[in-house]
């Protein structure tokens, strides 16, 4: 596996290796679902190249960059071990040299950008879709891999490549769970034992709505309130959005019969200073979870 820091050098290590390859955006602190990626890709792909990069643009001014995680080595040990080629692992001045932020360079995102994450961490999306197309530019990857729990930003990332004719596949990935079903994410680290229980209302409350579904119920604000209701029961939880959405447009649904196959719940709760996300579909074929 070899490491590369810089732009230049990536590219001179791409063009070596043969193709197809597929490329898993990451921010580090790898855990199962990044590796769940990485396994995607490397089932498909001759060679598998892995970013990690904590991209300041995608956080806000009162969120958690100074104390991301950022385990670098054992992030490499674990790349290598799943079967990575490639590391593209660059500093802040190297992804965003001086006088990008003033020039007509970022990517500013519209459609599926616009609401929840969109509302509540303005500015994110921005960040987001900016280095995710800088990525592709620098790694130029036949297929790129993202999980779905992230998926808003999915979405968003799609319709990007979409919108501005990326020659690249956008694989979204299943969420990989823990046998409780707390989706895996970096920040699950800073949970307190008290709160890593409590954090299983996420995945209890999406299981309550499909259940709902399941009855017969069809109404989308009955479906959100039922999935509400489990987070309000939950001590130490404190939702900042449920919503029942159109899976592609993430706009909100009224009623679910006739909808778009998929249709899916979003949640974004608080557990005192965390703030994870979640999400099913509701209808559709996904599978359930423990």
């Amino acid at each position: 596996m070899r490491v590369l820091e810089t732009i230049a050098a990536f590219r001179a290590a791409r063009a070596e290796v043969p193709g197809p390859l597929g490329l898993v955006p990451t921010m580090g602190a790898l855990h199962e679902g990044h590796l769940s990626l990485v396994r995607r890709a490397r089932a498909a792909c001759a060679t598998v190249a892995m970013s990690i990069f904590v991209n300041p643009a995608q956080f806000g001014p009162s969120e958690d960059l100074s104390r991301y995680p950022r385990p670098l080595a054992r992030d490499l040990e674990l790349a290598e071990a799943t079967g990575v080629d490639l590391v593209f692992h660059p500093d802040v001045a190297e992804m965003y040299p001086p006088g990008f932020a003033t020039a007509v360079v970022p990517v500013v995102p519209g459609g599926p950008a616009q609401r929840w994450e969109g509302e509540h961490r303005p500015g994110h999306f921005q960040g987001v879709i900016t280095v995710v197309a800088r990525l592709l530019g620098i790694v130029s990857p036949q297929t790129a891999y993202f999980g779905e729990k992230d998926w808003q930003q999915l979405q968003v990332v799609r319709r990007m490549v979409a919108d501005l004719a990326i020659p690249v596949e956008i694989a979204g990935c299943p969420i990989v769970r823990e046998p409780d079903g707390l989706a895996l994410s970096s920040r699950n680290v800073y949970l307190s034992p008290e709160q890593r229980r409590h954090a299983t209302a996420l995945s209890r409350a999406l299981r309550a709505g499909r259940a709902r579904y399941e009855a017969g119920e069809r109404e989308a604000e009955a479906l959100r309130r039922a999935i509400e209701a489990v987070l309000l029961d939950t001590p130490g939880v404190r939702p900042d959005y449920v919503a029942v959405v159109d899976p592609h447009s993430l706009e909100p649904l009224t009623r679910l019969e006739g909808a778009t196959p998929g249709a899916r719940a979003l949640i974004a709760a608080r557990l005192g200073g965390v703030r994870l996300i979640d999400n099913a579909a509701l209808s559709g074929g996904e599978p359930s979870y423990s």
